[in-house]
């Protein structure tokens, strides 16, 4: 196992939360989508949002996907940025 997989793990314990509740690759995909799209200090947020978003009962793909095309539709960044 990596020690991503036993950070993650261990942190899902200390949490109390059942395992199947998390889509690893899919909080990663989007991080990765945000990080790229927007700029990297907006990937934790946006992975915080998704969060949200499926705790108030949206349907994580779906979240995702919002979350994804809005980076992906974000105007390029300037020099700097």
């Amino acid at each position: 196992m990596s020690i991503l997989d036993d950070w993650t793990r261990q942190a899902i314990d200390e949490l109390g939360l059942d395992p199947a509740v998390l889509d690893q690759r899919l909080v990663l995909d989007v991080a990765r989508d945000v990080a790229h799209g927007v700029t990297r200090p907006a990937a934790p947020l946006g992975t915080f949002l998704l969060g949200v978003v499926v705790g108030r009962g949206a349907t994580p793909t779906a979240a995702a996907a919002q979350l994804t095309k809005l980076a992906q539709q974000w105007p390029e960044r300037g020099p700097g940025q």
